[in-house]
């Protein structure tokens, strides 16, 4: 089995089986080639059923050189594990290469918040002659 023959397996499964949304099917297209384009570059001739944790995770310090963000090698991580998971689901491979990766832990953003002054200014244009204006002063 080669990258080609596998990618549009994976995409057939992902369409019928997962019933996925084009945009997810090319999305996990996407990540599986970035590995294979590293592999051609590394000048590494595997295919898909002969990939160890060993070249996932040269990948994976390829991918952090790059200085791609957090979310972006998570996202790529998730893509691959699918892949592997479905070769193993197939029967195509006897033990998932990728069960190992750890995905780098995402920050969660804290939001934006209004100052104490612009509270002031919101409270304060406040209409309290109008029912409406007393209601929006007890919600905010």
């Amino acid at each position: 089995m080669n990258w080609e023959s596998s990618i549009i397996q994976f995409r057939n499964y992902l369409k019928l089986e997962r019933s996925l949304s084009d945009n997810s099917i090319s999305a996990y297209e996407r990540d599986i080639r970035k590995f294979v384009s590293y592999l051609d570059i590394k000048k590494l001739q595997l295919g898909p059923l002969n990939i160890k944790l060993q070249n996932l995770k040269d990948f994976l310090q390829w991918i952090n050189e790059l200085e791609l963000n957090a979310r972006s090698q998570a996202r790529i991580i998730s893509g691959l594990k699918a892949f592997f998971k479905y070769l193993l689901l197939e029967d195509f491979i006897e033990s998932d290469p990728s069960g190992l990766l750890e995905s780098p832990k995402l920050g969660r953003k804290l939001p934006e918040v209004l100052s104490l002054s612009e509270i002031e200014q919101i409270i304060s244009a406040i209409d309290l002659s109008q029912p409406e204006g007393q209601r929006n002063k007890a919600i905010i």
